[in-house]
């Protein structure tokens, strides 16, 4: 099953580009019938996490994707389920 990966650790503190990165990889999973996005904010405080997930919550961007699961063995993995 192909995947994207995104990792936000290099742009933690630059919340536009946070923004910019998790529109692409969403775009892009739906361009390319990608089936999972695996996004990567990290461990540290939880804030970068929090945020990604407020942002997946968004009614605009909620329809567009299937379901998000949070990695239950790593907390600082989230996954975007499509379904296509």
């Amino acid at each position: 099953m192909a995947k994207i990966v995104l990792d936000l650790h290099d742009i933690y503190n630059k919340g536009y580009q946070i923004d910019a990165e998790l529109n692409r990889v969403i775009e892009d999973a739906i361009e390319k019938k990608i089936a999972l996005v695996e996004i990567i904010p990290g461990k540290g405080s939880g804030q970068l996490k929090k945020r990604t997930l407020r942002f997946l919550a968004r009614p605009e961007i909620k329809g567009l994707y299937h379901r998000v699961e949070k990695d239950d063995k790593n907390f600082g993995r989230i996954f975007v389920h499509f379904k296509h």
